[in-house]
Protein backbone atom coordinates (compact mmCIF):
# COMPACT_ATOMS: atom_id res chain seq x y z
CA UNK A 1 0.00 0.00 0.00
CA UNK A 2 0.96 3.76 -0.61
CA UNK A 3 0.11 6.98 1.00
CA UNK A 4 -3.20 6.99 -1.40
CA UNK A 5 -4.57 3.74 0.21
CA UNK A 6 -3.71 1.77 -3.42
CA UNK A 7 -2.44 -1.09 -4.29
CA UNK A 8 1.14 0.13 -5.92
CA UNK A 9 1.16 -0.80 -9.17
CA UNK A 10 4.67 -1.57 -11.00
CA UNK A 11 5.39 0.40 -13.90
CA UNK A 12 5.48 -2.18 -16.08
CA UNK A 13 1.74 -3.65 -15.23
CA UNK A 14 -1.56 -2.46 -17.13
CA UNK A 15 -4.07 -2.29 -15.54
CA UNK A 16 -6.56 -4.61 -16.81
CA UNK A 17 -8.92 -2.20 -17.77
CA UNK A 18 -11.69 -4.87 -18.57
CA UNK A 19 -11.53 -5.29 -14.73
CA UNK A 20 -12.24 -1.41 -14.27
CA UNK A 21 -15.91 -0.76 -12.69
CA UNK A 22 -17.56 2.27 -12.47
CA UNK A 23 -20.54 2.97 -9.77
CA UNK A 24 -21.65 6.51 -8.06
CA UNK A 25 -19.26 7.78 -5.44
CA UNK A 26 -20.84 7.60 -2.01
CA UNK A 27 -20.15 9.62 0.99
CA UNK A 28 -18.57 6.62 2.30
CA UNK A 29 -15.86 6.63 -0.87
CA UNK A 30 -14.54 10.08 0.41
CA UNK A 31 -11.06 8.36 2.14
CA UNK A 32 -10.24 7.01 -0.94
CA UNK A 33 -10.90 10.42 -3.35
CA UNK A 34 -9.37 12.54 -1.41
CA UNK A 35 -6.28 10.42 -1.09
CA UNK A 36 -6.20 10.72 -4.94
CA UNK A 37 -7.57 14.40 -4.67
CA UNK A 38 -4.64 15.57 -2.35
CA UNK A 39 -1.72 14.26 -4.74
CA UNK A 40 -3.50 15.28 -7.96
CA UNK A 41 -4.23 18.61 -7.17
CA UNK A 42 -2.34 21.92 -6.09
CA UNK A 43 -5.46 22.79 -4.49
CA UNK A 44 -7.82 19.79 -3.16
CA UNK A 45 -11.51 20.21 -2.88
CA UNK A 46 -12.36 19.62 0.48
CA UNK A 47 -14.80 16.59 2.23
CA UNK A 48 -16.93 19.35 2.90
CA UNK A 49 -16.90 20.24 -0.77
CA UNK A 50 -17.57 16.23 -1.77
CA UNK A 51 -20.38 16.04 0.56
CA UNK A 52 -22.19 19.27 -0.70
CA UNK A 53 -22.09 17.53 -4.59
CA UNK A 54 -22.60 14.40 -3.44
CA UNK A 55 -25.89 15.34 -0.96
CA UNK A 56 -26.83 18.83 -2.12
CA UNK A 57 -26.48 19.40 -5.47
CA UNK A 58 -28.75 17.70 -8.20
CA UNK A 59 -26.96 18.75 -11.08
CA UNK A 60 -24.32 16.68 -10.05
CA UNK A 61 -23.10 13.02 -11.18
CA UNK A 62 -20.06 11.78 -9.56
CA UNK A 63 -18.45 8.37 -10.77
CA UNK A 64 -15.62 6.33 -9.20
CA UNK A 65 -13.51 3.65 -10.94
CA UNK A 66 -12.81 0.11 -9.08
CA UNK A 67 -10.24 -2.02 -9.97
CA UNK A 68 -9.84 -5.09 -7.34
CA UNK A 69 -11.84 -3.38 -5.06
CA UNK A 70 -10.03 -0.33 -5.30
CA UNK A 71 -10.52 2.93 -6.29
CA UNK A 72 -8.00 4.25 -8.91
CA UNK A 73 -10.04 7.03 -10.50
CA UNK A 74 -12.91 9.46 -10.17
CA UNK A 75 -14.72 11.78 -12.20
CA UNK A 76 -17.54 14.41 -11.75
CA UNK A 77 -20.19 16.61 -13.29
CA UNK A 78 -22.93 18.62 -13.74
CA UNK A 79 -25.61 18.23 -15.90
CA UNK A 80 -27.88 21.13 -17.04
CA UNK A 81 -30.29 20.64 -19.62
CA UNK A 82 -28.35 19.33 -22.60
CA UNK A 83 -24.78 20.36 -21.43
CA UNK A 84 -22.42 18.54 -18.78
CA UNK A 85 -19.79 20.18 -17.36
CA UNK A 86 -16.64 17.97 -15.48
CA UNK A 87 -15.89 18.96 -12.40
CA UNK A 88 -12.89 17.40 -11.83
CA UNK A 89 -11.31 13.79 -12.75
CA UNK A 90 -8.64 12.17 -11.00
CA UNK A 91 -6.37 8.99 -11.46
CA UNK A 92 -4.08 7.47 -8.66
CA UNK A 93 -1.01 8.42 -9.79
CA UNK A 94 -0.14 4.69 -9.49
CA UNK A 95 -2.15 3.97 -12.31
CA UNK A 96 -1.75 6.67 -14.70
CA UNK A 97 -0.36 7.11 -18.49
CA UNK A 98 -2.32 3.45 -18.85
CA UNK A 99 -6.00 4.52 -20.01
CA UNK A 100 -7.60 4.74 -16.87
CA UNK A 101 -8.44 8.49 -17.27
CA UNK A 102 -9.43 7.53 -20.60
CA UNK A 103 -11.72 5.16 -19.67
CA UNK A 104 -12.94 7.30 -16.85
CA UNK A 105 -13.87 9.93 -19.28
CA UNK A 106 -15.79 7.48 -21.14
CA UNK A 107 -17.78 6.12 -18.15
CA UNK A 108 -18.56 10.18 -17.78
CA UNK A 109 -19.42 10.67 -21.32
CA UNK A 110 -21.66 7.65 -21.63
CA UNK A 111 -23.50 8.79 -18.66
CA UNK A 112 -23.91 12.41 -19.17
CA UNK A 113 -25.34 11.08 -22.88
CA UNK A 114 -27.67 8.81 -20.52
CA UNK A 115 -29.02 12.18 -18.67
CA UNK A 116 -29.60 13.85 -22.23
CA UNK A 117 -26.26 15.65 -22.53
CA UNK A 118 -25.52 16.34 -26.11
CA UNK A 119 -22.52 18.38 -25.42
CA UNK A 120 -19.75 18.26 -22.93
CA UNK A 121 -17.50 20.90 -21.93
CA UNK A 122 -14.28 21.04 -19.35
CA UNK A 123 -11.62 24.04 -18.23
CA UNK A 124 -7.91 22.60 -17.91
CA UNK A 125 -4.92 24.12 -17.03
CA UNK A 126 -2.67 25.25 -19.95
CA UNK A 127 0.39 23.88 -18.22
CA UNK A 128 -1.47 20.55 -17.85
CA UNK A 129 -0.20 18.79 -21.68
CA UNK A 130 -0.97 15.24 -20.68
CA UNK A 131 -4.51 15.91 -19.57
CA UNK A 132 -4.86 18.51 -22.54
CA UNK A 133 -3.29 15.63 -24.98
CA UNK A 134 -5.96 13.15 -23.82
CA UNK A 135 -9.04 15.23 -24.14
CA UNK A 136 -8.27 16.13 -27.94
CA UNK A 137 -7.65 12.50 -28.63
CA UNK A 138 -11.25 12.04 -27.18
CA UNK A 139 -12.34 14.87 -29.69
CA UNK A 140 -12.61 17.66 -27.07
CA UNK A 141 -11.62 21.32 -29.40
CA UNK A 142 -10.33 23.95 -27.53
CA UNK A 143 -12.86 27.18 -27.80
CA UNK A 144 -11.23 29.81 -25.36
CA UNK A 145 -9.44 30.96 -22.68
CA UNK A 146 -10.69 31.59 -19.00
CA UNK A 147 -7.89 34.19 -17.74
CA UNK A 148 -6.62 33.66 -14.33
CA UNK A 149 -9.36 30.87 -14.01
CA UNK A 150 -7.24 28.41 -10.91
CA UNK A 151 -6.66 30.85 -7.82
CA UNK A 152 -4.31 29.20 -6.83
CA UNK A 153 -2.00 30.45 -9.16
CA UNK A 154 -3.69 32.47 -11.27
CA UNK A 155 -3.06 30.29 -14.22
CA UNK A 156 -5.44 30.37 -17.33
CA UNK A 157 -7.49 27.49 -18.34
CA UNK A 158 -8.37 26.41 -21.71
CA UNK A 159 -12.24 26.09 -22.10
CA UNK A 160 -12.40 22.58 -24.14
CA UNK A 161 -16.01 21.30 -25.70
CA UNK A 162 -17.31 18.25 -27.19
CA UNK A 163 -20.48 17.08 -29.18
CA UNK A 164 -21.72 13.85 -27.35
CA UNK A 165 -23.78 13.23 -30.48
CA UNK A 166 -23.06 11.00 -33.87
Amino acid sequence: MNSGGVRRARRSEAPALDRLRFEPMQVRDLDEVLAIERVSFTTPWSRAAYHRELLLNGCATYLVGRLDGRIVSYGGMWVVLDEAHVTNLAVHPDYRRRGVGRVTMLALEQRAKELGARRMTLEVRVSNAPARRLYEKLGYRGTGIRRNYYTDTREDAIVMWKDLEG
